[in-house]
């Protein structure tokens, strides 16, 4: 069963919110002009003021309802998807998929281009029927009973979109988490997923690096990756601890996520406001405070880790359906040379774009469309109903 879902947040919440915000003890935490020991207190300082004095969720709550918004029930947990339904007579379904510390507002400006092409100068014979998720676990989709990581939620998302949305065959995009999971959908689920594009590689092949270029890779990479295993492992051994401290707190949460966007992304003079706004980081941010998912969301990592990791099975098989490839320079997990990427996909698509990071769909929106559409575009799959 397929039901129409509002969002509709009550003052009374947003409230509450902005009274823990203006309560904060800020004085607790020592001054530090930079971003090198973690969030900069100036900046979060500056965007909490602008969260209680500006901020307008309402605003964003518009945004996302001017889509149709649907729940569903997959395995006995809701998910909630963005459904826009593509211009002319054919057109493909196309699920998109957010990752961590992201929501489907990184979707909102691609999704019309995609879905109406004809609108942005492209052609309506490109044009896609866009289902945009929340992970399970994430924002506005229910939570599973415990812990299940990408592999899981890729069985999910199949059976979402070809039972309970019958589209028997479809393509499948994403970064981060979203890109992990068109992995699984391309390796567990190729009779109904016929093609995928990502724009991040997490995944690695079993047998390892094997070219010199390859080992070289894979040495900086563990070097450069140092860094990031901080809030990485947390999330994969004790999440649980952590949303105890998180659960309570907007401040605590939005310095957790602002950090990872910060890091990850294509800045220029290491200024975040050169590429968000700040009412595109709250909105983002907002998404995890109004729904209490941070937990919940925290805990593809655990399953990632009880699924067995990064690794693709010791028998794996190269993953046959066509794949698109869209690198971005600023991507904060380093693609590994084309011939490592090639002996696990079947790559019909390179491209390097010239600028952007890990938040493709947020920094460069127009880019990352353009090459979704130009994939995509050159593959055809009917569906019957």
């Amino acid at each position: 069963m397929i039901k129409e879902f509002n969002i509709n947040v009550s003052s009374e919440q947003i409230s509450e919110i902005k009274s823990k915000i203006d309560n904060y003890p800020w004085s607790y935490i020592e001054e530090n002009d930079g971003w090198e020991l973690g969030t900069n207190k100036n900046y979060l300082k500056e965007l909490c003021k602008y969260w209680t004095s500006d901020f307008d969720w309402k605003k964003h709550e518009k945004l996302i309802n001017r889509f149709s918004n649907f729940k569903t029930n997959v395995d006995g947990i809701d998910i909630h998807f963005i459904k826009e339904k593509g211009s002319g007579k054919n057109p493909k379904p196309l699920l998109l998929m957010h990752g961590w510390p992201g929501s489907i507002i990184e979707f909102l400006e691609i999704i019309k281009p995609l879905a109406h092409p004809e609108d942005f100068g492209g052609n309506i014979e490109d044009a896609f029927t866009v289902i945009a998720p929340s992970l399970p676990g994430f924002g506005f989709s229910g939570p599973p009973t415990k812990p299940i990581g990408p592999r899981n939620i890729a069985k999910i998302f199949n059976k979402m979109m070809t039972e309970n949305l019958e589209y028997k065959k479809y393509f499948a995009q994403g970064g981060d988490w979203g890109a992990t999971i068109a992995n699984w959908l391309g390796y567990d689920h190729s009779n109904n997923c016929k093609a995928i594009h990502i724009n991040c590689l997490t995944m690695r092949h079993p047998e390892g690096p094997q070219t010199d270029e390859e080992k070289a890779w894979q040495k900086k990479f563990d070097k450069d990756q140092i860094i990031q295993d901080g809030y990485r492992t947390q999330q994969a051994t004790k999440p649980q601890t952590l949303s105890y401290a998180m659960i309570d707190s907007p401040v605590g949460i939005a310095a957790w996520i602002i950090e990872k966007i910060h890091g990850w992304s294509d800045l220029k003079d290491n200024d975040i406001e050169s590429i968000y706004s700040k009412d595109v980081l709250l909105a983002n941010i907002m998404i995890y405070v109004l729904t209490n998912t941070f937990n919940t969301a925290s805990w593809i990592y655990f399953g990632r880790r009880e699924e067995g990791g990064r690794y693709f099975p010791k028998d794996f098989k190269k993953i046959t359906i066509p794949t698109g490839i869209a690198i971005f320079p600023k991507e904060m997990s380093e693609w590994p040379p084309r011939t490592y990427v090639d002996r696990i996909f079947n790559v019909k698509r390179w491209t390097l774009m010239d600028k952007g990071g890990h938040f493709a769909a947020l920094e460069q929106p127009t880019m990352l469309a353009e090459d979704i559409g130009a994939f995509f575009s050159k593959i055809n799959i009917k569906n019957d109903k």
